[in-house]
């Protein structure tokens, strides 16, 4: 859960691409500094949460990740709602991920309220470790993200490369727009993304516990 260390807001950020592009593997890299080749796909939607210090604030993260999976699209859409940020990822060594993140964007303006001009989003070009089977350019990725006015940032779950870079811009992007820090900030009722009170956020963790647990 939540637990009770002190913060100045709370943010909600999803992890979403397709299955076995690292998103799993982002995560724990950047919560716990681990890695596993032989990390299980995720099941539903798990979450972490991560302190982080940053503009003179300390941030409170719930990270979520989301299941990848066609069959698990109905049951993550519910949890676009309240999210501040959005890591939209690729396998730099699959072009059929790259060219599915035009599918997860539209996916992004359908279940985030106020559609994508609510919401910051980043661009994460994963597994750059694989330089040699690498089929999607940097150049390309730039531009894809540049055109959509969106962050680009690429990375590596194995090595660590550009993992908390991601987390650092897109929480620097969120603190930075005041409309979004609206129902953020930790003051007497604690106030969570999204406007929703504390209790629906514990609610939404209990079942992102209940949903994400183990993997089909």
């Amino acid at each position: 859960m939540l637990g009770n260390d002190p913060y100045d807001h709370l943010f909600k950020l999803l992890l979403i691409g397709d299955s076995g592009v690292g998103k799993s593997s982002i995560l724990l890299q950047f919560t716990d500094g681990t890695f596993a080749a032989d990390q299980n796909a995720t099941c539903g939607v798990d979450f972490k949460v991560k302190m982080l210090q940053q503009g003179g604030k300390t941030i409170k993260a719930t990270i979520w990740d989301t299941a990848g999976q066609e069959r698990f699209r109905t049951l993550t859409s519910s949890y676009y709602r309240g999210a501040q940020g959005i890591i939209l990822t690729y396998d730099v060594t699959r072009r059929d991920t790259f060219e599915h993140v035009n599918q997860w964007l539209e996916e992004v303006g359908k279940y985030t309220p106020g559609g994508t001009k609510d919401v910051i989003l980043v661009l994460v070009g994963n597994k750059v470790d694989l330089e040699e089977q690498r089929r999607v350019s940097t150049r390309e990725g730039e531009a894809w993200a540049r055109q959509r006015g969106m962050l680009f940032i690429e990375t590596s779950a194995k090595t660590k490369l550009g993992v908390k870079q991601v987390f650092q811009e897109l929480v620097q992007k969120i603190l930075d727009s005041p409309t979004l820090l609206e129902g953020t900030a930790a003051s007497g009722g604690a106030s969570r993304p999204g406007g929703m009170s504390s209790s629906n956020q514990g609610a939404d963790l209990t079942q992102a516990e209940e949903e994400g647990n183990g993997c089909c």
